[in-house]
């Protein structure tokens, strides 16, 4: 099948841990390369956001990356590429009516909004599938008056949910919120994100004493106060976070010099060391390095960092929330917490960091269970059968994320 993935703000090529760049850099990197090696053309169009950038990068796999000429060519927020969704589309239905591919698949809401304009201007209209990768209703949910969605997100998510031609939530917790967003249950597939098991793999004897490590973008919503507060009930712990810009652009970054802050007041800063971003090639070894990776966001659409702990063979103590309730098997591969409860949370890593064991028990058990249930090609596999239903070549198969492995 001749495919195209349409991610405006998260380009495959990104520096994980940048501003805005995350776990959907990964999910869309890794889906194209798994679905190209499975026989298909895969195009990937995210938006230029430098002008030095080639038209197009073909990566080693085959994927094509096509950088969408909308807006500025440098960096913007993704609160503010909104007013650039329609130039954006315009570019797509160009381009589509040159090479039409067989079906897209959008990620993230502006993406699906302007894939559906484009797709729908054709003259065959193009199948549209959908990963909303996050809610704006779970967002503003959560951070009220502090939510910076344009105005207009919800409106446009309600509507791509009830047009789109088939949803792919990556968990459990999605499927329900998209049900009161108006979606045909019968139209949505359940298949969560993936992880490279070759590279996130245990190598036995890396843990480094107690070592915790937080690995995500700092910004408030990932807790990371919660778990520099979670410290000072932990007296023989050190805490390694992972993430925000390049760390001597550390000092530059308000919620550095907020959580800095809250270290010191609480008089933790000499436990506590922020590196800055890890190119995601040096991942492994930094997970690996840790005794408990914590994962304590107020809420996580699916959450990738989890799973790649689990694959590492390193137990993890998260949130409750989104897709952390499937991933993590509360008292078999990790621990789950009420979300900004810091007390619950350090009793929780206490309870880990003083039973090595126990440990060791959860970490085997998180392995097989990132092996039988995240992989890349599995994930690829799933997907690519979504689009066999959309295009009426075979029925939708979804992974049973639910099921524990031991």
């Amino acid at each position: 099948m001749r495919i195209a993935l349409v991610s405006e703000h998260a380009s495959p090529l990104a520096g994980i841990g940048e501003v805005d760049a995350g776990g959907q850099n990964v999910h869309v990197a890794a889906l194209a390369s798994g679905l190209a090696l499975r026989g298909h053309q895969v195009v990937v169009y995210t938006r230029r956001d430098a002008a030095e950038l080639p038209d197009r990068v073909v990566l080693d796999s085959g994927v094509q990356v096509e950088h969408v000429p909308a807006g500025p060519p440098h960096r913007l927020p993704k609160d503010e590429l909104a007013p650039h969704m329609p130039a954006f589309a315009d570019h797509l239905a160009r381009r589509w009516r040159l090479a039409r591919p067989d079906l897209v698949h959008a990620h993230f809401w502006m993406s699906g909004q302007a894939a559906l304009a484009a797709a729908g201007g054709q003259p065959r209209r193009i199948p549209v599938l959908q990963t909303f990768h996050a809610l704006g209703s779970v967002k503003r949910r959560w951070q009220a008056d502090a939510d910076t969605s344009p105005p207009h997100r919800l409106a446009t998510e309600r509507r791509i949910a009830r047009t789109a031609d088939r949803i792919i939530a990556t968990c459990a917790d999605e499927v329900r919120e998209l049900r009161l967003m108006g979606a045909d249950p019968g139209q949505v597939d359940v298949i969560p994100c993936g992880v490279d098991a070759e590279r996130f793999r245990p190598e036995p004897g890396s843990e480094i004493g107690q070592r915790l490590l937080s690995i995500g973008r700092l910004v408030p919503r990932k807790g990371v106060a919660d778990t520099i507060q979670a410290l000072a009930w932990l007296p023989t712990a050190q805490l390694v976070i992972a993430g925000g810009p390049v760390r001597t652009g550390l000092a530059g970054d308000p919620e550095y010099r907020r959580l800095q802050a809250l270290a010191d007041e609480l008089g933790v800063a000499d436990r506590v060391e922020f590196v800055g971003q890890v190119p995601h090639e040096q991942l492994p070894a930094l997970i690996r390095s840790a005794a408990v990776v914590v994962c304590a966001p107020w809420y996580e659409p699916f959450g990738i960092v989890p799973v790649e702990a689990m694959a590492c063979g390193v137990p993890v103590v998260a949130s409750a929330v989104g897709g952390m309730l499937d991933t993590v098997v509360d008292g078999r591969t990790g621990l789950l917490v009420p979300p900004q409860q810091p007390q619950r949370l350090a009793a929780a890593l206490g309870e880990l960091l003083a039973d090595r064991e126990l440990r060791r028990r959860y970490g085997r058990a998180a392995r097989r269970r990132a092996l039988h249930n995240y992989t890349w090609p599995a994930v690829a596999e799933a997907t690519e059968r979504s689009y066999q239903a959309v295009t009426g070549r075979g029925a939708a198969a979804q992974i049973p994320i639910g099921v524990v492995h031991e």
